[in-house]
């Protein structure tokens, strides 16, 4: 706990959604609220955490809501006062499309920081709409990186290395986006992370591929980062109305325990759509139930560095 900040527990259907949450206001109530606090910039700022968090989101399995998760998240956390860097490293770009940044090819971008070493100071772009959020974007060029990194001295510090020659002194989180794929790019995605964050599909093969990213993550806690710990898992694309997204969610709780946010992310048109217009849901939407849900999603996060979960 920090000294004049207080975490709330979630109430109601939509959680804790802005500065106080009057009890047993409606729903469209709230969602009008946070609207409102998001466009005028009013939002709740959130204590910056005791230590830079490096996360890397990752998951073997496609489709699972990877990118969608890492840019929302980062711009729930961002609209609350923290400062966030998010490095693309899918050759899709995707986590770039959503924030805004230009990413066609031969854009300077992290294939530049890998290869050649450019200085990430150097591609760094400053997201849309979102003054506390900057990205370091991917273009396709990415796509032949990791042929080229394996002929390169210590080719899983590259990133890195990178990021500790950047200068990292006011940014509070750095978040990863990996490909669906655990290959060189990813590997350095985990060297450079402190945390590992786990979008989860609320669907029947939920937890494919799950097992071996928990083989990758041990290979590199026992060989090259030892600091390194699963630290969050975010159940994705939950609709409620059907028996096997409850069933998913209570076997992966069940399993993973006090490491899944209470916080879940309903299947939402609005959070599909933000990417076509180079936003996120927050800027794009923000009293849609997938805006909200990321706030609340990345207070539980923000709490969690002060109370890290068992």
């Amino acid at each position: 706990m920090v000294a004049g900040w207080v975490f709330r527990p979630p109430r109601g259907p939509l959680g804790d959604t802005a500065d106080e949450q009057p009890i047993d206001e409606p729903p469209i109530a709230s969602a009008a609220r946070v609207a409102a606090a998001v466009r005028t910039g009013m939002m709740t700022r959130l204590p910056r955490p005791p230590r830079r968090r490096v996360m890397v989101v990752a998951n073997q399995k496609g489709g699972v809501g990877k990118t969608t998760t890492t840019v929302n998240l980062a711009a729930a956390l961002a609209l609350q006062g923290q400062s966030v860097l998010v490095l693309d490293l899918d050759p899709q770009g995707n986590a770039s499309t959503a924030l805004g940044v230009p990413h066609s090819e031969g854009t300077p971008s992290t294939y530049d920081v890998l290869i050649d070493g450019v200085p990430i100071k150097d591609v760094v772009c400053q997201a849309a709409h979102l003054p506390n959020l900057t990205c370091v974007p991917a273009s396709i060029d990415l796509a032949g990186a990791e042929m080229q990194m394996f002929g390169m001295e210590s080719r899983e510090w590259l990133l890195s290395r990178a990021l500790e020659a950047y200068d990292l002194e006011q940014v509070d989180y750095v978040f990863i986006d990996c490909p669906p794929s655990l290959g060189l790019l990813t590997l350095n995605a985990l060297v450079a992370a402190g945390e590992v964050l786990v979008p989860v599909q609320c669907e029947y093969y939920a937890l494919e591929g799950l097992t071996q990213l928990m083989r990758t993550i041990e290979m590199v806690r026992a060989g090259l980062r030892p600091e390194l710990r699963l630290s969050t898992i975010l159940l994705t694309m939950y609709d409620g109305r059907t028996r096997q997204a409850e069933q998913v969610a209570t076997e992966v709780r069940n399993y993973f325990g006090g490491l899944v946010l209470r916080s879940t992310i309903p299947r939402s048109v609005r959070v599909s759509e933000a990417p076509s217009h180079g936003q996120t849901v927050l800027t794009y939407d923000p009293g849609s139930p997938g805006a909200l849900s990321y706030l609340d999603a990345a207070r539980e996060i923000a709490r969690a560095a002060f109370d890290p979960p068992e």
